[in-house]
């Protein structure tokens, strides 16, 4: 995933000095594993059977994409569309919560004739609650009714939010202060120095990336600040040749598409 140019950030933040990154949720583990949609290996991305698999798996984190429907509904789903994943057509803010529960999400392979449907906020966080970290790549939603539904089951304090648009750091900005907020490295950051520039300017709490954007003295800059670094491992090729090369960059967490496969590899290689 890639944030937006930062200079299009220019001007609608109001920043203070001496600025303490927002600490994500307690770690659990010495190696964050952030599954990617949930587990997709077996089910279909973003529904609940995948987001139970990465509970099953031990994640960390599971990744959701956040969108909300024609009638002001919060749901899950990564494309703008329901065309690709459902047996429906149309932008998810053009359709009704009702009708977007009676589409049915494609399965993995013919041979599952399992039915899936496509997951509201609050399904999803009446399934992870005190079971695993929400990981909320906020595609298109507010930031209030956000809040609110993560303060109705307690769990505020459970998820981190990676941002897509300049509006939304300001809407959580005002909303709650506190929220760890997640930003890519813009493309132009190859270095320390460029790298200070962005965290000095925009306060990051947490920085994504491909793990390939980072060298080992930014991941051990962006570290001695305090702010957490969890870069993307997921590509069509994921193996352990990348995961080697994560662990060499010195990164303490990695989102990843083959969840169970990483933590076992991590355990094995006494990183976990």
């Amino acid at each position: 995933m890639k944030l937006l140019p930062y200079t299009l950030l220019i001007g609608v933040l109001f920043l203070k000095d001496g600025h303490q990154p927002n600490p994500v949720p307690p770690l659990k583990h010495k190696f964050i594993v952030v599954c990617h949609r949930g587990d997709h290996t077996v089910f279909p991305e973003n529904t609940l059977k995948g987001y139970e698999m990465a509970i099953n798996d031990g994640a960390d984190y599971v990744e959701i994409d956040l969108r909300t429907t024609k009638d002001g509904k919060l749901v899950s789903m990564h494309d703008g569309t329901v065309n690709r994943m459902t047996d429906g057509k149309g932008n998810v803010r053009d359709l009704n919560l009702a009708e977007i529960e009676n589409l049915k999400v494609k399965p993995r392979t013919k041979e599952d004739t399992a039915t899936y449907r496509v997951p509201t906020f609050e399904e999803i966080l009446r399934l992870c609650k005190d079971r695993i970290y929400i990981y909320i790549d906020f595609k298109e939603a507010s930031a209030g009714q956000t809040l609110e539904m993560l303060q109705k089951f307690g769990m505020e304090k459970q998820v981190l939010v990676y941002i897509n648009q300049p509006s939304q750091v300001i809407d959580w900005h005002k909303t709650y202060p506190t929220m760890p907020l997640m930003f890519s490295l813009p493309d132009n950051v190859k270095d320390t120095v460029a790298m200070k520039k962005v965290i000095d300017q925009y306060q990051v709490d947490v920085l994504d990336g491909d793990y390939s954007d980072y060298t080992p003295e930014m991941v051990k800059y962006g570290q001695s600040l305090g702010i957490t670094v969890w870069p993307d491992a997921q590509s069509g090729n994921e193996n352990t040749q990348v995961w080697d090369k994560v662990i060499a960059l010195g990164f303490k967490g990695m989102q990843t598409d083959h969840p169970l496969q990483a933590i076992k590899y991590l355990e094995e290689k006494g990183f976990r």
